[in-house]
């Protein structure tokens, strides 16, 4: 997604050429592309005997949807269970998870 977002509409060799070495073959891309259309992310329009991909959504609503969809594939739609975890974890300490609590407080109060 980040190739399509940068490049704006694209062929599947115009994405392969931004891709780093060692590139992957040309229908492994193809095939990924085709998945990112399957699910909403990526539109296609035909142009000559080739189509052109671009975006269908934006990198924050991209980021947003993948995030729902871990949520609500390992954590029971529980987002209190993810922080819970990062906490177990010793990957978000609590002085950060007060500093969360005070920006949901601050978004709150704005609304």
């Amino acid at each position: 997604m980040n190739v399509i977002w940068e490049g704006k509409e694209m062929c599947i060799r115009d994405i392969l050429m931004k891709l780093p070495d060692p590139k992957p073959n040309y229908n492994t891309v193809a095939t990924q592309v085709k998945f990112l259309e399957d699910k909403g992310f990526v539109i296609r329009r035909p142009i000559a005997n080739t189509f052109l991909y671009s975006p269908a959504v934006t990198e924050k609503e991209y980021r947003g949807s993948s995030i729902s969809s871990i949520v609500r594939k390992y954590f029971n739609n529980s987002y209190t269970s993810v922080v819970c975890q990062f906490v177990e974890e010793e990957k978000m300490d609590i002085e950060e998870l007060k500093d969360l609590i005070r920006e949901i407080e601050n978004g709150r109060k704005q609304d």
